[in-house]
């Protein structure tokens, strides 16, 4: 058979006796405690919380090690932009503080106030979030959302 392939005996003798080698053996049971953290905690841990909870499970590997184990199994934490806005703020500086940070009321719709919230999802990218609340019953009246 060997001749057939053009294979040497020793080499096909090397490959069928092969066993595994202990380093080989700990990468093993450390790939499996790497995906086993990951997916604890739903992918969002890199490779250096990874790396402190193992310490912790008595593992002994570096961080460079599991950075290259999770490159092999293709895991990467996931990351949340911070939005950084980039408005005029000669706007907010004309404007009048008409609540002068009373915000105690007597009836419904004597005082409403407004915000804009910023969401990034992986899907849409950032989405926009605009409410308005009134004081006195602290209930939101309208929402309008939208993504970019």
């Amino acid at each position: 058979m060997c001749t057939v392939l053009g294979v040497a005996r020793s080499t096909y003798y090397k490959s069928s006796d092969k066993t595994k080698s202990i380093r080989e053996k700990e990468n093993e049971e450390l790939k499996i405690a790497i995906k086993r953290t990951y997916k604890d905690n739903k992918g969002i841990y890199g490779a250096p919380r990874i790396h402190h909870i193992l310490k912790t499970e008595e593992f002994k590997v570096s961080l460079k090690r599991i950075q290259r184990r999770m490159i092999e199994l293709a895991l990467c934490s996931i990351t949340v932009k911070k939005y950084k806005s980039h408005s005029n703020k000669k706007v907010a500086e004309d404007l009048e503080n008409v609540l002068k940070r009373n915000f105690t009321t007597n009836s419904i719709n004597e005082k409403r106030v407004g915000d804009i919230t910023y969401i990034h999802t992986i899907k849409d990218g950032w989405c926009y979030l605009a409410s308005v609340l009134d004081l006195h019953s602290k209930k939101i009246l309208a929402t309008l959302s939208e993504r970019e």
